[in-house]
């Protein structure tokens, strides 16, 4: 509940509600396309407006595969590959380039084809983790040969997967992976609904990464969590793809709520707030906490493979399965909660994913309420 964003809201529900997206634009989507695009930078130029995650990753899939079709090239080109542990929405393309989180086993015969590859995690103290990333890359090398002139575009997590377990990846991975894409003529699909707007302590993950993806998938902080709204940015040699008189090559999606005003207008605000606010220097001081943090959390006999990105700290439970809604897991969940705390493990990972407003005493007592609850186990 920010008063500058509460403000805004309030000022352009009095101005423009809503109108349907389609044949009409509006004043906060233009502000909101121009002042995105200007922070990615080209070719990054092209918005494409929705609703959430899920549809964000929707679209950017659709975008790919018919990118491909106007193209009149590689009209088999209807594979996508995707990374073990990876979580992209639960819509059926996003649930398809997140079966290897195991979430959508049920689904299996709905959706698409899908080729999921080996991720690379690291953690603090990792001597292995460029041995992890070849086999992870000698991997997809092999499915690229073997998949390459088949496969659309190649989707990842820059930096972190969040669902399948708050697992952080080096840059240098991240680069690696698209310089093979792009050598097999693979389109490049950056999430970063979970991980762009200074989670992992950059405006954006992948500019830590030095690399820029065909097309980046964008949500959640978009409008600092007040409302639904989601884009897909895509580069300008694919939106020219879309571009005729024949309407069968357009791209024929759009929802009621598409490019709300109000959503449209709070993600404005929040944007010019993380200059206004100093936002990143809030965040790289969450991090610097961490970092003091870990050194006695990693001391703890109940704790392994401790791990930060940006203002994200994570760790796993050592000795304990990383099954889902596993019993420790929902033990300490249950705990926290009573304690004040809303801390979820995800199977056997533990992690804090603090708001940027945080204090440094509100921070201190979540690492004494963290540690605190690890005796019950």
């Amino acid at each position: 509940s920010h008063p500058a964003l509460v403000e805004t809201l309030a000022k352009q529900g009095a101005e423009l509600c809503h109108v349907m997206f389609s044949g009409f634009t509006h004043e906060p989507a233009v502000r909101l396309a121009t002042n995105l695009t200007e922070q990615l930078g080209a070719p990054l130029s092209k918005v494409f407006f929705s609703d959430n995650g899920s549809t964000s990753v929707e679209v950017a899939l659709k975008i790919a595969f018919q990118y491909w079709r106007n193209k009149k090239e590689g009209k088999n080109r209807s594979h996508f590959i995707a990374f073990e542990g990876a979580y992209h929405g639960d819509t059926f393309g996003a649930m398809a380039v997140g079966k290897g989180s195991g979430f959508f086993n049920l689904y299996e015969d709905l959706l698409c084809q899908v080729h999921a590859v080996p991720f690379a995690p690291t953690f603090i103290g990792d001597n292995e983790v460029e041995q992890t990333e070849a086999k992870a890359l000698e991997t997809l090398a092999n499915t690229i040969d073997q998949y390459g002139d088949q496969t659309a575009a190649i989707i990842i997590e820059p930096l972190f997967q969040g669902a399948g377990g708050m697992r952080f990846c080096r840059p240098v991975f991240i680069q690696q992976v698209v310089e093979l894409a792009r050598n097999a003529g693979i389109l490049v699909i950056f999430d970063e609904v979970a991980a762009g707007f200074g989670r992992t302590g950059s405006l954006f993950a992948h500019q830590q990464c030095d690399v820029q993806p065909d097309l980046i998938c964008l949500s959640k902080g978009l409008t600092a969590g007040m409302l639904p709204l989601s884009v897909t940015v895509a580069k300008d040699d694919i939106f020219d793809a879309f571009l005729g008189d024949d309407f069968s090559k357009a791209l024929a999606h759009g929802h009621s709520f598409t490019a709300n005003p109000l959503a449209a207008a709070v993600a404005v605000r929040s944007l010019e707030l993380f200059e206004e606010d100093k936002t990143l220097e809030k965040i790289a001081r969450i991090k610097s906490n961490h970092e003091k943090f870990v050194a006695s959390l990693a001391r703890h006999d109940k704790v392994e493979k401790p791990r930060i990105c940006g203002s994200l700290l994570a760790f796993d439970l050592a000795g304990q399965t990383g099954a889902y809604k596993s019993e420790a897991s929902v033990r300490l969940r249950d705990h926290y909660l009573a304690k004040g705390f809303n801390i979820r493990p995800l199977g056997n990972t533990v992690y804090l994913m603090p708001p940027y407003c945080i204090s440094d005493q509100q921070l201190s007592s979540a690492y004494d309420g963290l540690l605190l609850g690890l005796e019950i186990l």
